[in-house]
C-alpha cells in the first residue's frame, strides 16, 4: 500500500474502465445464455444451470486467481484473464452443443474471479488506507454500472444481429478492457509492502488454517451477506410474476432498483473511510434483509416498487463493502493470495442464496423463502457488528483510536 493516491487517470485506466467494460460484457451474455442454450436442444433447466455455470466457475477460480496473481502480478493476471475470456466467449458463439458452450461458460466464470481478484489486489496496493473504501465501493460501482449497461447493449444488438452475435460483442469488450490496461501507465509502489517472491509465500490451505478463528466468525458473515444480496436479483422477479405483473413491468421495476443501486457506491465508501465500516456495513444488511423479509406483503405495482428502491438503497451504500473488509484483514505478504480465500466465502455465498430461495420455496412456498434469506440478512447484520471490530481496525472510530494506541505502545 503506498502512501500517495495515484493521479484519477491512472486509476481509471488501470483498474475503473477495465472493470466497467469487463463487466458490461458478462451483463451482456447473461440474459443470453440460456437463450442459446434452448437453441442448441436444451431445456429451461439445462439453460438455468449452464447460467448457474458462471458462478461456479467463479468460486473454482478464486484460489486459483489469488495464486496466479501473487505469482505473476496484478497487471499481468488482468491481461491474461482478458484474454482467455475473450477465448472462451468466442468458443461460446460457436459452440456446436450444449456441452461445449457449458465448458466455455465455466471458463469466463473462472476467468472472472481473476480479473476481479487482481483489480482488487490492485487497489488494495496503490491506495491509502485512508481512502481504500471509497477506491473498493468505486470499483464494486463501476462493475454494477457495466452489469447493468449490458443487457440493453446486447438486446440493441440483437435488433440487428443474430443471437450469437452478444459473445463476439463480449469477446471484443473483454479484448479492449485487456488493451486499456496494456496501455495504463505503471504505478509507483515504492511505498508498498513488497510482495514474497514467487513461490515462497504461504499458499491457500496455510492461509486458511492460520486465519481458521477469522475465516469461521467474520467469514461467516462474508457468507451470509453475499447470500443476502445475491438474492435480492431473484426475488424481485419472482414476486412479481407470483404477483401477475407483466414483464415489461417487472424489467421496470428491476431498472428502478439498479438504478438506485448505482446511484450509491460513492456516498457509502467515503462514509466508511471517514466513519468505518460498520456505518455501512451493519444498516446495509439491516436495510437490505428488512426490505427482503416484507416483500411478501407488497400487493400492486406501488408497494413492490417501494420495496424493490429500499432493496438498491440497501445493496447500494454497500458496494465494495466485502472487498475493504477482505483488504483490512489481508496480510500485505500474501494479499492476492489471502483475497483469493477470502473470495470463496463471498462468492459462496452469492451462489446459495438464491439456491436457499428455491429449496425453501419448493418446501414451504415462495414467502417462505424469501423472509427466510430476509432473516439472513438481519442475521448476517448482528454478524457483522460482532465480528468487524474482532478483525479490522476500520470498524469504527473506538477500534482505530485502538490500534493506534497499540502502534505507539509497540
Amino acid at each position: 500500500m503506498t502512501s500517495r493516491t495515484p493521479p484519477i487517470r491512472i486509476l481509471i485506466a488501470s483498474a475503473y474502465a477495465p472493470a466497467a467494460l469487463f463487466e458490461t460484457g458478462l451483463g451482456a451474455i447473461t440474459p443470453v445464455v440460456p437463450l442459446l442454450a434452448v437453441r442448441l436442444g436444451g431445456g429451461l433447466g439445462e439453460g438455468a444451470l449452464i447460467v448457474a455455470l458462471l458462478g461456479v466457475g467463479l468460486i473454482l477460480g478464486d484460489v486459483p486467481a489469488g495464486a496466479l496473481a501473487s505469482r505473476i502480478g496484478d497487471r499481468r493476471a488482468m491481461l491474461l484473464a482478458a484474454l482467455v475470456a475473450a477465448v472462451a466467449l468466442a468458443g461460446c458463439a460457436l459452440a456446436p452443443s450444449l456441452p461445449l458452450l457449458a465448458l466455455g461458460v465455466l471458463v469466463v466464470g473462472a476467468v472472472s474471479a481473476v480479473f476481479h481478484l487482481a483489480r482488487q489486489s490492485f487497489l488494495t496496493d496503490v491506495i491509502p488506507v485512508a481512502q481504500r473504501a471509497r477506491a473498493l465501493s468505486t470499483l464494486g460501482g463501476v462493475g454494477r454500472i457495466g452489469a447493468f449497461l449490458g443487457p440493453f447493449l446486447g438486446a440493441g444488438l440483437l435488433h440487428l444481429a443474430p443471437l450469437r452475435s452478444v459473445f463476439w460483442l463480449a469477446a471484443a469488450v473483454s479484448l479492449l478492457a485487456g488493451a486499456v490496461v496494456a496501455l495504463a501507465p505503471d504505478v509507483d509502489r515504492s511505498g508498498a509492502v513488497p510482495r514474497t517472491a514467487p513461490g515462497t509465500g504461504p499458499g491457500a490451505w496455510t492461509l486458511l488454517r492460520r486465519h481458521g478463528r477469522m475465516f469461521a466468525t467474520l467469514g461467516l458473515a462474508v457468507v451470509l451477506v453475499g447470500a443476502v444480496r445475491a438474492t435480492r436479483q431473484v426475488v424481485l422477479p419472482l414476486w412479481s410474476e407470483h404477483l401477475g405483473l407483466a414483464p415489461a413491468t417487472t424489467s421496470l421495476i428491476f431498472g428502478l432498483s439498479g438504478a438506485v443501486d448505482v446511484l450509491l457506491f460513492y456516498p457509502g465508501g467515503r462514509l466508511m473511510d471517514r466513519r468505518g465500516r460498520l456505518w455501512v456495513a451493519v444498516p446495509s444488511m439491516l436495510v437490505l434483509g428488512g426490505a427482503i423479509a416484507l416483500l411478501p406483503l407488497t400487493g400492486s405495482v406501488g408497494t413492490l416498487a417501494i420495496a424493490a428502491m429500499v432493496m438498491g438503497f440497501g445493496n447500494g451504500i454497500s458496494s465494495g463493502v466485502l472487498m475493504t473488509l477482505g483488504a483490512d484483514v489481508a496480510p500485505p505478504e500474501a494479499r492476492a493470495t489471502f483475497l483469493g480465500v477470502w473470495r470463496v466465502f463471498q462468492d459462496t455465498g452469492s451462489a446459495a442464496g438464491p439456491l436457499v430461495v428455491s429449496a425453501v420455496g419448493a418446501l414451504a412456498g415462495l414467502a417462505a423463502g424469501i423472509v427466510t434469506m430476509g432473516v439472513a440478512g438481519l442475521v448476517g447484520a448482528a454478524a457483522l457488528a460482532r465480528w468487524v471490530p474482532r478483525w479490522s481496525e476500520h470498524a469504527n472510530a473506538r477500534t482505530r483510536a485502538e490500534a493506534a494506541r497499540r502502534r505507539l505502545a509497540g
